[in-house]
């Protein structure tokens, strides 16, 4: 079965927008678990425009199935991450200013950084995620560094989906076989949503779970929280 975690970034930035506590995030946390997510998704940045660090305590104690931590791994989130004990952190290569994350870890130049990192995490029982391309070597390279999984950056799929899904999904659905045969467990996100959220699931046997946040957050305005996640969680049967 492949989990669905539900990334919570932008019900934080509508919280943020006007400085108070409304929404809830960790009231739409427990709700998104009611209603299906099997596990749930932060990605605090240093400028903490949408997740805050002071959010994720309160969402560990409260969270019920899974909680992911997402971010650039800089010393004052590793601290962080380190003190909550998430069950997954999942290690991204953003720059502090970036909009939204747009590429992979490159695990061979980062090689030495990111083995130092993980051995860190995973000393404090905390499985460690890297998010990636579609890359053999780059796979093959988070293998050696000690990744328990990988998380590919759906970004390209999902541009090239309605052009030609197959060819939007073969360099990941063939370097899926490749993670799985080195003892990766396999995530993936980015630009998912309703319409090619099945393809994928469909054409990758081996996905363990899927974070999706802005797509899922977006068709709830229309479809409601509950008919939305249910709406996913179909996708992914």
């Amino acid at each position: 079965m492949t989990r669905l975690s539900v990334n919570l970034n932008k019900i934080a930035l509508l919280r943020n927008s006007r400085g108070s506590n409304f929404p809830d995030l960790i009231q739409v946390a427990k709700d998104c678990e009611r209603f299906g997510a099997q596990g749930i998704t932060v990605h605090p940045r240093p400028g903490e425009r949408h997740c805050k660090f002071s959010d994720l305590q309160l969402l560990k104690e409260n969270c019920t199935t899974e909680f992911n931590i997402e971010g650039f791994p800089d010393r004052h989130f590793l601290d962080e991450v380190i003190k909550v004990k998430p069950h997954q952190c999942t290690l991204v290569p953003d720059d502090p200013t970036q909009l939204t994350s747009d590429h992979g870890w490159n695990t061979i130049v980062q090689k030495d950084f990111l083995k130092e990192i993980i051995a860190e995490l995973k000393s404090n029982n905390i499985r460690v995620s890297l998010f990636i391309d579609a890359d053999t070597t780059l796979i093959e390279g988070a293998a050696n560094i000690g990744a328990d999984r990988i998380e590919y950056y759906t970004g390209p799929y999902a541009k090239n989906f309605h052009t030609n899904p197959e060819t939007a999904i073969k360099e990941i659905k063939e370097t899926c076989v490749f993670a799985q045969q080195l003892g990766l467990g396999i995530n993936a996100g980015h630009d998912l949503n309703l319409e090619n959220l099945k393809y994928l699931k469909d054409n990758l046997v081996q996905l363990d779970e899927v974070s999706i946040g802005h797509a899922l957050i977006c068709d709830a305005i229309y479809l409601g929280l509950e008919n939305t996640i249910r709406l996913y969680l179909n996708k992914l049967a």
